[in-house]
């Protein structure tokens, strides 16, 4: 609305209104903007290329002792059609680690990235408004001012805790050549899972945040709830939050539970007994 001398009592407390909906927008703006890049932007490995090929160097280690081990077993196992079988199998499985292993730098960035276009497809379908203080109606901004300091604090913790996803996400490269050596390893496939599990939550857990925010800014456009965009918006984020949290917490509990269930994990299980 222009200003002018007849309508200049309508004009200064709208344009009042928007100078302060700018303002207080500009508190939380930047922490969107890196809400938005820990939600979207591939998680950068490079810098952990070195200790990823450490790690693969001490796992080639056992490469030749895999394949002796199979060879003699093949060897032994004369016209013992299960023993043949049991060898050949040891034999696949080795073929198969090493490849894994050898590409499971290229395979995660492979992932990040796939990772990262589902959640950037995902975010790009939701009205950029939907996150920013708005002057649409007089209950929408009065909520807006009054709740502006709770959804600020939820956004730093949004922050906090994709950042702390995003150094994880990161350093499981690391990790990620061992998950593949653990699960081609009979005995010790329950662990190669557990390693899968956890990393890959972490991994796609901004794809599902993705569909939990879109899923709110859908909501706004329903007319019971157009006046509640604030409320939509926090509680969008808190469950964003929450459910990072859980489904990380469920990705480790039913991994460990598998790694008890195994054979392994029952052998620990009746070492522990024995000892009390």
């Amino acid at each position: 609305m222009e200003c002018g001398l007849t309508n200049l009592a309508l004009c200064l407390p709208e344009k009042f209104l928007e100078y302060l909906v700018q303002f207080l927008n500009g508190s939380v703006e930047p922490l969107l903007h890196i809400v938005n890049y820990l939600l979207t932007e591939p998680v950068n490995i490079n810098l952990f290329y070195a200790f990823w090929a450490i790690m693969v160097y001490i796992i080639s280690l056992f490469y030749g002792l895999f394949f002796l081990f199979a060879g003699i077993n093949f060897m032994v196992s004369g016209y013992d059609s299960a023993k043949r079988e049991n060898a050949k199998s040891w034999i696949r499985n080795i073929i198969l680690m090493v490849l894994c292993v050898q590409a499971s730098f290229v395979i995660y960035n492979a992932i990040l990235e796939i990772s990262s276009i589902l959640t950037t497809s995902t975010m790009g379908l939701i009205d950029p408004n939907f996150f920013l203080l708005t002057v649409d109606n007089i209950v929408n901004f009065a909520l807006q001012f009054s709740l502006i300091i709770p959804y600020t604090l939820v956004l730093i913790i949004t922050v906090l805790l994709l950042g702390l996803r995003y150094i994880f996400v990161a350093t499981g490269v690391v990790l990620f050549p061992f998950a593949f050596f653990f699960y081609f390893i009979p005995p010790l496939k329950s662990y190669g899972k557990l390693i899968f599990n956890i990393i890959l939550t972490s991994i796609f857990v901004t794809f599902f945040d993705a569909i939990l925010l879109f899923s709110a800014s859908a909501l706004v456009k329903v007319g019971i709830f157009s006046s509640f965009k604030i409320i939509l918006v926090t509680v969008a984020f808190l469950g964003v939050n929450l459910f990072m949290l859980i489904l990380l917490v469920f990705a480790i509990l039913k991994a460990v539970f598998g790694v008890m269930n195994s054979e392994v994990g029952r052998n620990v299980k009746k070492a522990v007994k024995y000892l009390i």
